[in-house]
């Protein structure tokens, strides 16, 4: 909606799912966690400008981004961040998944997490689209991390332009770095590209899930 346009807003899959995040506390021995997935047009290189914002974060990327370590990794991480090609599966919402080192990483396998990440940036093409399953319920990545405890996903509802998604990344983890909660966080770096067309349409692909 227009009148939302210079607003932060987060949306949530239902009220319960808000309630869980909302109450949700990051954990205390948490840590940063960067995975970059193959095939990017960057070529994950922008990770190294995601790093610098972080103290002693755990980056990811090439033949290490493997499905399991890439679990491993973010697993009770207080941030994550995945930059990775997106398959939203439109006939069975758990098989959308993310394109990692030795193939896709589905709704399934995020369900294994002992403790999803806090808060989680899904720098991936469609990977912030659900699907409905009965009356009351959407299923996908972002439903999935939402109902097991995450507070807050940022993901595109789009295909997006993987050059023009670094700017917005390096802005949003930047405000993220300074304090910024991830609604804020997503709503200054938009405002950073509002002079670019490509950089504001690929911005406002980006929705905040959760609380």
């Amino acid at each position: 909606l227009p009148g939302l346009a210079d607003l932060g807003v987060s949306v949530s899959p239902s009220s319960q799912a808000w309630r869980r995040a909302d109450a949700t506390r990051p954990p205390r021995d948490g840590h940063v966690a960067l995975v970059s997935g193959p095939g990017l047009a960057t070529g994950g290189g922008e990770l190294g400008a995601l790093a610098a914002a972080h103290k002693d974060p755990t980056v990811l990327t090439g033949p290490d981004a493997t499905a399991e370590r890439v679990l491993a990794t973010i697993d009770r991480a207080t941030l994550a961040h995945i930059a990775a090609h997106g398959t939203f599966r439109s006939d069975n919402p758990q098989f959308s998944s993310l394109r990692l080192a030795d193939g896709p990483l589905t709704v399934f396998d995020l369900e294994r997490l002992h403790r999803p990440p806090h808060r989680i940036v899904l720098a991936s093409c469609d990977s912030g689209v659900m699907a409905p399953a009965g009356a009351d319920e959407l299923l996908g990545l972002v439903t999935c991390l939402v109902s097991l405890g995450t507070t807050g996903v940022l993901a595109p509802i789009s295909p997006v332009n993987d050059a023009a998604t670094v700017g917005f990344m390096v802005a949003v983890h930047a405000g993220l770095a300074g304090g910024l909660g991830l609604v804020e966080a997503a709503r200054q770096a938009r405002e950073k590209h509002a002079d670019d067309a490509l950089a504001r349409a690929t911005a406002a692909s980006f929705l905040v899930f959760g609380a």
